[in-house]
């Protein structure tokens, strides 16, 4: 560990992470604990050492110039702190990096020993993975964790996956037996546009925080870039015949499975959301990756809205698990 600054004194503190790699489909769960670095000012107070953790021909260093200086950056995780101010305050812990090549149970542990010194009353992780999901759609968010009382209070599936698995479920894990209570949040991220960026799936993220934490998120430009997003893709999309027909299938088992979802507690959590935005406060403030059943897998086409990349033939519905949670 290298500790750059001091350790603050925190506010009911929570922990929030986020690794880059095989958990972080269109680098949705990354961008996410980024926009919050960014929109609160995060200010890093340590950071892992990347000899332990990391090897260097994966992710490999990054040199630049400053001031006429050579310099090098090393990939790691570095953790910040960000103080959310309102009626209740809230300090959270952000943990960023890329997910580790190497010791991830020394890892895990490393990060459990600040969330202790921090005194963190819960763990987030955020993650993300390719799924059957139309991008026309809502974007699908599993929260689940081991814990069944914090499944019962909190609203949550208890895991039941079994199968590969990435940091995510293992610094879960790691949080369960050290008796911390830990949350994962996952986002379906469409299979055949993963290429980030994905503003849908990052605003959906932290949407579903906010809910969690009861902590007001500034979305800054997210639910702008995240429509423009959609309109790209559809424009992608109607450019292929049978990319359109795809999609329309995956839409037709979509909204299938979620009728009874259609109205009621659905509706509700939204309306109060909304709500929760403009009661009071005004405008709101300015490689392969994890896939429903554990392998890996690779886009089918290509996210960019202004690159107007002909999309490959997609691969014919149903050939892919239904939408789980990794972890």
């Amino acid at each position: 560990m290298i500790e750059l600054e001091g350790v603050p004194e925190l506010v009911d503190p929570v922990m929030v992470a986020a690794f880059e790699g095989w958990n972080d489909a269109g680098d949705a769960a990354s961008t996410a604990v980024a926009h919050l670095d960014r929109e609160w000012k995060g200010e890093v107070f340590a950071a892992l050492d990347a000899e332990d953790y990391y090897d260097f021909q994966v992710n490999r260093p990054t040199v630049f110039m400053e001031a006429g200086v050579r310099k090098i950056t090393w990939p790691t995780t570095r953790l910040s702190v960000v103080r959310v101010g309102g009626e209740k305050p809230r300090d959270l812990v952000l943990v960023r990096g890329i997910e580790p090549s190497m010791r991830w149970r020394s890892f895990c542990n490393e990060l459990l020993g600040f969330a202790h010194e921090l005194g963190v009353e819960l763990v987030v992780v955020l993650g993300a993975l390719l799924g059957d999901t139309p991008h026309t759609r809502p974007v699908p968010i599993s929260g689940t964790t081991s814990d069944p009382d914090l499944a019962r209070r909190m609203d949550l599936e208890e895991t039941k996956y079994e199968g590969p698995t990435g940091i995510v479920g293992v610094l879960q894990e790691a949080c369960t037996h050290a008796g911390v209570p830990a949350v994962s949040l996952w986002a379906a991220v469409p299979h055949y546009v993963s290429q980030p960026p994905n503003p849908k799936a990052t605003l959906a993220l932290l949407n579903r925080l906010e809910d969690l934490i009861d902590v007001r998120i500034p979305l800054g430009e997210l639910p702008e870039d995240a429509r423009a997003w959609q309109v790209g893709v559809d424009q992608l999309a109607a450019e292929d015949s049978e990319v359109a027909e795809y999609v329309q299938s995956l839409e037709e088992a979509r909204d299938t499975a979620e009728l009874p979802e259609a109205s009621g507690e659905a509706i509700a959590r939204e309306f109060e959301r909304y709500l929760r935005r403009h009661d009071g406060g005004g405008p709101p403030a300015p490689g392969g990756h994890a896939t429903a059943d554990g392998s890996d897998s690779t886009s089918y086409l290509r996210d960019n809205p202004s690159g107007r990349t002909r999309p490959p033939k997609p691969p014919k519905p149903g050939t892919d698990d239904e939408e789980s949670s990794e972890d």
